[in-house]
């Protein structure tokens, strides 16, 4: 069974059901059929104390992801998105809001998962970004990731 939570402050609109198609599809294409994902939107000033409190990374950052489970254990994890630097990026990529908030949702379940990517130019040649973007692909979503600010990242730790 997979459950998708996706938690929003109150008037913040998100795609909620593009981000659950988003995240089962990614579950289904590396063969996950158990697995309970939290994706919780987060103002400028939670994503930068998140980034802070568990990276030590000083700033605005788009997505951090945190996986709770054990080895051999179903998937379970933790994804916070940040909400105005989704739109800032959908902006500046030209891509629809929507798209880069479910983007950077798959983007942290990747990082769940596993995946993890290089920082720098190399990052977006990586199997990481080539798993997200078919993803996306598939749900009609097409570009080239733009550079993102400060990228995710995976914590073994609550």
């Amino acid at each position: 069974m997979i459950t998708i939570h996706v938690n929003a402050p109150e008037g913040v609109g998100v795609p909620r059901g593009l981000i659950g198609r988003a995240l089962r599809e990614t579950l289904r294409r590396e063969g996950v059929s158990r697995a309970e994902f939290s994706v919780t939107f987060v103002g400028d000033a939670e994503i930068a104390r998140l980034h802070v409190e568990y990276l030590g990374l000083a700033g605005v950052t788009d997505v951090l992801a945190f996986a709770l489970h054990g080895d051999g254990e179903a998937p379970l994890g933790d994804v916070y998105v940040g909400y105005a630097q989704a739109l800032r990026q959908a902006e500046e990529a030209g891509v629809r809001p929507d798209e880069e908030m479910a983007r950077l949702a798959v983007h942290g379940a990747l990082h769940v998962l596993g995946y993890d990517h290089p920082t720098g130019a190399r990052r977006q040649d990586c199997e990481m970004f080539r798993v997200q973007e078919e993803v996306m692909g598939g749900l009609g979503a097409h570009r080239e990731p733009a550079p993102h600010v400060p990228t995710s990242a995976r914590s073994e730790a609550s």
